[in-house]
């Protein structure tokens, strides 16, 4: 079994959550939040607002700690044990530019329930109600 950890972003501006649309070579086709792989001394929050700059284009504002997500998917002659870190964060703006290397042909941001409804995996619906849960919280406080 191979164990790997990410760290990932539920970018909020003006209520709206950023999501991405990944298509591998038409194996791996749906909307997702932004995430990637911890590197060598990064710490994860480091991690969270890296790669939602990276697959993104967003320069994003950490809020906080959300909670992690774990799952499991095969790989050839093996399975990859993930868990992923996540971040509630905010943007200035919608500006965002979806990362072609990493095969995202699309980005936006999206009212909550398209959002809920377009998110491909169930662990991510789970996070993204957590995150808009503690955002509501914090408008509702006006602390955002």
């Amino acid at each position: 079994m191979i164990e790997a950890v990410s760290c990932g972003g539920i970018v909020i501006h003006k209520g709206k959550i950023l999501l991405l649309y990944k298509n591998f070579r038409n194996r791996y086709e749906g909307w997702v939040l932004p995430k990637g792989t911890v590197e060598e001394g990064e710490e994860y929050m480091e991690t969270a607002l890296r790669e939602v700059r990276e697959e993104a284009g967003v320069s994003a504002e950490l809020i906080q700690y959300i909670g992690k997500s774990e799952y499991t998917f095969n790989v050839p002659d093996d399975v990859v044990e993930k868990e992923v870190h996540w971040y509630l964060m905010r943007s200035g703006n919608y500006f965002s530019k979806p990362q072609r290397e990493e095969f995202f042909i699309d980005s936006g941001y999206y009212k909550y329930h398209e959002a809920y409804h377009l998110l491909r995996f169930p662990n991510e619906k789970q996070i993204l109600e957590k995150a808009y849960e503690e955002y509501s919280r914090r408008i509702k406080e006006q602390s955002w």
